[in-house]
């Protein structure tokens, strides 16, 4: 009877794990969920308290076992160390705080919207001196600016007056704008990035 009970207890240990070549090979866990208390399956665990001090290495079980004797959660921070960090901890008040601070990052995150100019290597000094005043208005409100200069057909021989036309766009809007990305050729493109002068 003691032989079977010795044998029924490493039946339930084992119940969640698999032999291969009688060496104990646990599952992995998935990618995006937290790691908690019996989710985890890594054998051994680098522990740190609810303090933030090491505990070091030491079994998965015992690793639980020493969470409950805080009355608190054992939650995977690091799957991709060497040995797997486990931290004991509130996890109901850990996950309550993670959820509320991405709710505030998202609120904080501005979506900056882009407005696209078109020029041209032959485009008249009216022309531009009114689209200047159209990207000016787009970046007081906070808008970057795409500029575009398409060459047609023999322009591409003068790519200098293009860049020319470019550059005296760009010192027009210096005062309220800085370039993000400079003017790059992209085939029959000239483009360019202005976000907006930040506010002092």
């Amino acid at each position: 009877m003691e032989n079977n009970g010795r044998k029924f207890a490493l039946i339930l240990f084992y119940k969640e794990d698999f032999l291969i070549n009688n060496e104990r090979v646990l599952p992995k866990p998935t990618k995006d969920e937290d790691l908690v208390n019996e989710n985890i399956r890594f054998p051994t665990v680098l522990v740190i308290s609810p303090t933030g001090e090491s505990l070091g290495a030491m079994p998965r079980l015992r690793a639980l076992q020493l969470a409950e004797t805080y009355n608190l959660d054992l939650l995977c921070v690091s799957k991709t160390s060497k040995i797997p960090v486990c931290k004991i901890l509130d996890y109901g008040k850990y996950r309550f705080e993670s959820q509320k601070k991405a709710k505030e990052n998202k609120k904080n995150q501005k979506q900056i919207e882009t407005k696209e100019v078109q020029l041209s290597p032959q485009i008249g000094i009216h022309d531009l001196e009114t689209k200047a005043r159209h990207a000016e208005r787009f970046l007081a409100d906070g808008k970057e600016v795409r500029i575009v200069l398409r060459f047609r057909g023999r322009q591409l021989a003068h790519v200098d007056v293009g860049e020319k036309v470019m550059q005296d766009f760009i010192d027009r809007l210096s005062e309220f704008a800085v370039i993000k990305k400079p003017p790059l050729l992209d085939k029959k493109l000239l483009v360019c990035i202005l976000s907006p002068k930040s506010k002092k």
